[in-house]
């Protein structure tokens, strides 16, 4: 989560310099890419933690609404198919990478590679936290606890007293 948060603060700051640099008359062109790889490290990175968080790629609409076995079975397909969207980014992904060899970013010359390493890197959390939420979901039940409501006020404790309260 740290991670990218960093991530989005370096990109933000970037684009911010990228466009004083420009404003002023003379741009940094290696902004452009430290942009475009923050950016796309970013995505990745952030759709991992987001599956880990069960904030990204789950529908949950559909399974919170049901109970016992159907739910179960639900849950299970639903991860079955990121676990899926996991292996295509793990497979393809690193077929871009080891093709991103032969492609070269300007002004810098570093490999296109660089910025298409987070892809199977990104697949990989996935799958990981994808199978642990199915063992931990198999094993203790996919139901989760309703967030408190915020706005919602506090309750005394039924035993609480009253301080400075006489009694006979």
């Amino acid at each position: 989560m740290i991670l990218c948060g960093l991530l989005c603060f370096g990109f933000s700051l970037s684009v911010t310099a990228d466009i004083v640099t420009r404003t002023i008359g003379h741009p940094w062109l290696w902004l452009q890419e430290v942009t475009s790889t923050l950016f796309i490290y970013a995505i990745f990175i952030g759709a991992a933690v987001a599956t880990r968080r069960n904030d990204h790629l789950y529908l949950t609409a559909i399974s919170e609404a049901m109970h016992g076995t159907p739910r179960l079975v639900v849950e299970i397909i639903i991860r079955l198919v990121v676990l899926g969207v996991a292996v295509c980014l793990m497979r393809y992904g690193y077929q871009n990478y080891l093709r991103g060899f032969g492609s070269f970013r300007l002004p810098s010359g570093t490999p296109i590679a660089s910025l298409y390493a987070v892809i199977p890197l990104s697949g990989i959390l996935i799958a990981l936290f994808t199978v642990e939420q199915m063992a931990n979901g198999i094993a203790n039940g996919f139901d989760h606890p309703e967030p408190l409501d915020e706005d919602a006020p506090i309750e005394p404790p039924l035993d609480a007293r009253i301080v400075g309260r006489i009694e006979p």
